[in-house]
């Protein structure tokens, strides 16, 4: 059973079933506090990957970071680490369905797996980490726990952790941000809220209820959705009335309470784009209403068609009709430094673009061969052999802020570049030649 004495001994055996983007660091982040971790993964490539002493995912925060010691299990086979576990911690994927919908399938089949393996001797903590709307953990798990003659309190004891880390961010990692956990069991709350304190140097905060802790995961990706759609709004509404939307937010920004947030062309992630449908569908289903996360979520996920539209607009301006254009996008992450291309509005604004007769091509300097996605589009090893006429920014890599405008420029025939996240020095650019466009700029 899990107690505070056994987690200040550092006496157990943690278990991290997902080995993936959250899962990896999460199992790294307690074997670093001194824990046995047994991690389980289904891809036979992770495992393989991992024992071998591999990153096997794109954060090269991990390339040197794998352990090769006596605290450290990774498998394929749950028979081997489950019942070993003390705590057992959830990291799967919860995607959305074409339709939008939460795809609960992966903590299904993570539960089935679990509860077929436990030793009911250790009455083990399982814990979900992945971002589910309110209900979630009890709706799935608690049938498969009675159907097995499993019984919660006695048997194991359930709990909600949520996630928070931000991958690339070393600031915001596994082992700095704050966490909140929720579980019926108030001595199960307390030890895990000191089990969680060894993981990280944020505060650790108990909540009442699984169900307060999910909502509040929820919550938070809601809020960001909320506020980025928007400055997202106001970057379509003040062009057409002759006003920069930035200039307009940095003037707004000099009120102490304004909260200032940059338009662009889209939200990307395994968070922002995905966690509102949750919501919405649990809204829903209660018979409650949801109509402004629903229209923000909406506002986020049609900014890739917006900004094509804008951009076809800008171009037949400059006499060039959407088939003779060759179009370069600069970045295909969905974020600046790092590999993850999971929601990338960087697909979405090209598949637009393709439908509207453009050639597309793409340079994302962090994105290896083997990783880049099969489609309508040609990857490029250096912008400039593209030969584009015109240029989207849409990641704000390093490399890519860095990049020789003017040599680039004598690439480029039509020499339009759109600045797809409000980052780039505009008086340069012109002085390298190119007419440019922007997010929110008329």
């Amino acid at each position: 059973m899990l107690t505070t004495d056994r987690i200040k001994a550092l006496d157990l055996t943690i278990g991290v079933v997902g080995l993936g983007y959250v899962g990896l660091p999460t199992a790294l982040g307690f074997h670093d506090a001194g824990f046995r971790v047994h991690g389980l993964d289904v891809s036979e490539r992770v495992i393989s990957e991992l024992q071998a002493g591999r990153n096997p995912g794109d954060d090269p925060a991990f390339d040197n970071a794998i352990p090769n010691d006596e605290r450290w299990t990774v498998t394929t086979e749950p028979k081997i680490v489950i019942p070993e576990c003390d705590v057992i911690l959830v990291t799967v994927p919860t995607p959305v369905l074409e339709n939008k919908r939460p795809d609960l399938r992966f903590i299904q089949a993570a539960g089935e797996t679990i509860f077929d393996h436990i030793d009911r001797g250790k009455r083990p903590v399982v814990v979900l980490e992945s971002t589910v709307y309110p209900g979630v953990t009890r709706e799935i798990w608690s049938p498969l726990i009675e159907s097995r003659g499993l019984s919660e309190g006695v048997d194991l004891d359930l709990a909600y952790c949520p996630e928070r880390f931000v991958p690339g961010d070393p600031n915001h990692g596994v082992r700095q941000v704050p966490r909140v956990v929720g579980a019926t069991d108030t001595d199960i709350v307390k030890a895990l809220a000191e089990l969680y304190s060894h993981l990280t140097e944020g505060t650790v905060t108990p909540v009442s209820s699984i169900e307060v802790a999910e909502a509040a995961k929820v919550v938070e990706n809601v809020q960001r959705d909320l506020n980025i759609a928007l400055v997202n709004e106001l970057a379509l509404i003040f062009p057409e009335i002759g006003l920069d939307v930035e200039e307009v937010l940095t003037a707004a920004a000099t009120k102490w309470n304004f909260h200032r947030y940059t338009p662009g062309i889209g939200v990307g992630g395994h968070c922002i784009p995905v966690d509102p449908y949750y919501l919405i569908q649990k809204a829903h289903s209660a018979g409650a209403p949801v109509e402004l996360i629903t229209s923000a979520r909406e506002v986020n996920a049609t900014m890739p068609k917006q900004v094509a539209t804008r951009i076809i607009r800008q171009t037949s301006d400059l006499g060039r009709s959407p088939s003779s254009l060759k179009i370069l996008l600069l970045g295909w992450s969905y974020k600046p430094g790092i590999a993850d291309a999971r929601e990338t509005p960087s697909e979405s604004l090209a598949n637009e673009l393709v439908e509207q007769g453009c050639e597309i091509y793409v340079w994302d300097p962090h994105i290896q061969a083997e990783h880049r996605l099969d489609g309508p589009y040609i990857w490029v090893d250096q912008p400039e052999t593209s030969k584009p006429d015109v240029v989207i920014l849409c990641t704000a890599h390093e490399e890519i802020l860095g990049l020789d405008w003017t040599a680039l420029r004598k690439s480029s025939d039509l020499g339009f570049l759109y600045d797809g996240r409000r980052v780039l020095d505009v008086e340069i650019l012109h002085d390298a030649g190119w007419i440019t466009g922007a997010v929110g700029r008329p």
